[in-house]
This record gives C-alpha cells, structure tokens and sequence, in this order.
C-alpha cells in the first residue's frame, strides 16, 4: 500500500493519500483545501484518483473536493449521512458534488485494498474512522495526545467519549493518523492518551 501526506489550509488539515500501486488507484482522505497541492501529491504517486472518503463536513476537512472532482468525473466521494445536508453553511458548507453515504460496519475497496468504516460521533454527528491494513484514519475524533473539541451546536461529549473508548478497545494496534496534527499509534495513544484514558474508565 501506498500512503502520503501533506498539510492543506490555515489549519493544516491533514490530507491523506492511499493507494494500491499494483492496481494503480488511490484515494484521498479529507482534502481540506490547496487542491492544486493535493493534485501535485497525486501526481507524484503516480496513481488514478479513483475516490474520496470524508472523515466529516466541517469545511476544513472538504474544501478542495469541488476542484479535485472536475479533473476527475468518475471520482465517488463519501461522507457519512448524519453530515450531509447540513444547517449550518459555515461550519458545513454544501458540497457542490453528489455524495455517496457510507455507514458504520460498511467495507469498501481501493483496487486491492480493503477499508473498513467506523462510526465514530462526538465531534460531529457524522465523524466516521477509517481502517485499512495498519492504518487507522480518524479525522478529528482522536489526536495525537488528544482528541477533537466536542463544544460546536452538532457535537456531543458523551459521543465522543463513547467513540474514544471504542477506538482503545480495538483489537491490535494501528498507525494513528489524526485530521491535525502528528501521526500516532493506537497504543501510544492507548497509555498516554488523558481523554483515552478517561474515555476506558466510563
């Protein structure tokens, strides 16, 4: 499997790329912004842009999906539901491309790759992780040493405690790779993680 990375927008969101070199596809998680720097990433990989998995709305986490999708017209963008449709224009501005709803316990593949969707709410009421071989893409459920704010009008804490735990008591351990900030394990986060922690002891 191929992965890479880089920061998009004011608030660096993480922009992550997977891909299948032996069928030639890959897939973007959360093109936040900067389309013509997620192209050049493309580029580099040297893979088709075959699909969009959205960890959630928030604008900062979908901004480039309306540009990456004109070069691309048989790309499929997923978002979970709950997100879709949104009230709120800022914080979830509409997407401008036709969505397909993914939901918990669905797979999907990526050529040979297989991706499995969690429904993970607390920072939104449609934040999903995504799982694939040792990867696991939260978005901004869990960080690095912490987790997403739980404090916007869609937002639960108690979901997001609930999500946390969930996240520790899985099976193994992953490369955590979070919507800002550093990657991470799952087992690092698992004994030092404070909101982890707490999230077990509920």
């Amino acid at each position: 499997m191929l992965f890479d990375t880089i920061p998009v927008g004011s608030l660096e969101t993480n922009c992550y790329l997977i891909g299948d070199e032996t069928h030639r596809v890959c897939a973007l998680i959360d093109p936040g912004a900067e389309p013509e720097k997620i192209q050049t990433m493309i580029a580099k990989s040297g893979l088709k842009l075959e699909k969009i998995f959205l960890t959630h709305g928030h604008y900062d986490h979908i901004g480039a999906v309306a540009a990456l999708a004109e070069s691309a017209p048989e790309l499929t963008v997923y978002l979970h539901p709950a997100d879709a449709n949104k009230d709120d224009p800022r914080l979830f501005p509409p997407l401008s491309v036709k969505c397909s709803h993914y939901r918990d316990g669905d797979t999907l593949s990526l050529g040979g790759l297989t991706v499995q969707v969690l429904h993970t709410p607390g920072h939104s009421a449609g934040s999903v992780t995504l799982l694939t071989e040792d990867l696991m893409l939260c978005g901004d459920t869990l960080f690095a040493g912490s987790c997403g704010r739980a404090d916007f009008p869609d937002s639960s804490p108690q979901d997001e405690l609930t999500s946390l735990a969930r996240l520790a008591r899985l099976d193994g351990d992953y490369k955590v790779c979070p919507g800002h900030g550093p990657l991470s394990t799952l087992e690092h986060e698992r004994q030092t993680n404070t909101y982890m922690r707490y999230a077990l002891r509920l």
